[in-house]
């Protein structure tokens, strides 16, 4: 209580809001752990249009039914809010699917990181029997039947329509999918009025608990692996069956040191989510707080402290014009 009474005593005199700029990227910002995206970042635009225009075309599927869009949605959170997404013929997937928003910044795609870029990672739901079921074969047929798409890629592409091109589109499409602006961002910019104490107040406990040890950078996190239960038996304490999902990055690499070893995942867009971790068995932002302080801290963090904690993420989210905030 005494150490929150300094903070608070420290914002009301400015000393803590009067962090250096440093140069960074091209433009001055604050000397922290978390960088504020870029509002821009330069892209093929006719690439960018039919990337979009594929990552919502259903031919993707082998039954005309399911799009990319269908489980990242980009007016919610860039994922479909369910705990476990469906594929064609309603079939259920294994693991909550994450945040397309922001993409581009992960060092590595997929919970278990078996994707080394954005490319890589388009075939795996096209060909995953479970999601879209389809096959390069399949989509090549159907989108070549097609004058309009066959217009399209050739105008981009000298060999016209291909698996590469379809990835390359939409893998470009996704990396323009920034949520810029958000109001931290613009604090860490030298804006002193883009926070509320409350929020500022939750980034110093988020920084003081040790939380950017494993979320930081651009997309506060998404830049390395960890251990879901790095203090703590968090598996054994959910009570439920282990999944084949649970096992993290062992199911790409076999490893035995690679259990329960997951891709960090971003914080962007975290205050939006409906569900949380792989196996999205909480379902309210605070408790996600609570169990990342038990299980990844070894801290017991008290409710005040959540909720400044809570407020900090919620100035994590910034805008897209696909994007409708709640």
């Amino acid at each position: 209580m005494v150490i929150q009474i300094l903070r608070g005593l420290l914002f009301a005199v400015g000393l803590l809001v009067s962090i250096p700029l440093v140069q960074a990227d091209g433009h001055l910002t604050r000397d922290e752990p978390i960088l504020p995206l870029p509002s821009h970042i330069e892209l093929d635009s006719r690439k960018v249009h039919l990337g979009n225009i594929l990552y919502h075309d259903v031919r993707l599927s082998a039954d005309d039914s399911i799009s990319c869009a269908h489980c990242h949605n980009l007016e919610t959170n860039g994922s479909d809010g369910q705990p476990r997404s469906k594929g064609i013929g309603g079939a259920v997937g294994d693991i909550k699917a994450p945040t397309v928003y922001n993409s581009g910044f992960n060092f590595v795609q997929f919970w278990n990181g078996r994707a080394a870029s954005l490319e890589e990672q388009v075939g795996g739901p096209i060909n995953n029997p479970i999601e879209m079921g389809s096959s390069w074969p399949q989509v090549l047929v159907k989108l070549n039947a097609d004058p309009a798409m066959v217009s399209a890629f050739s105008q981009i592409y000298q060999d016209g329509i291909t698996e590469q091109n379809i990835r390359d589109a939409i893998a470009t499409f996704e990396r323009s999918l920034i949520t810029a602006n958000s109001p931290f961002d613009r604090w860490l910019l030298g804006d002193e009025t883009a926070i509320s104490e409350l929020e500022l107040n939750g980034y110093l406990l988020f920084k003081d608990y040790g939380c950017t040890s494993c979320h930081q950078g651009k997309n506060v996190g998404g830049n390395m692996y960890g251990y879901m239960g790095a203090i703590g038996n968090y598996f054994s304490d959910r009570g439920d069956e282990l999944t084949q999902a649970d096992l993290g990055r062992y199911q790409v690499s076999g490893i035995d040191d690679d259990r329960h070893l997951f891709k960090v995942p971003s914080l962007r867009l975290a205050a939006l989510q409906k569900f949380f971790f792989h196996d999205a068995s909480v379902s309210k932002l605070e408790e996600a707080i609570q169990i990342m302080g038990r299980y990844q801290l070894g801290r017991k963090i008290p409710n005040e402290d959540v909720s400044a904690i809570a407020a900090f993420l919620k100035s994590l989210v910034g805008t897209h014009p696909q994007l409708v905030k709640p």
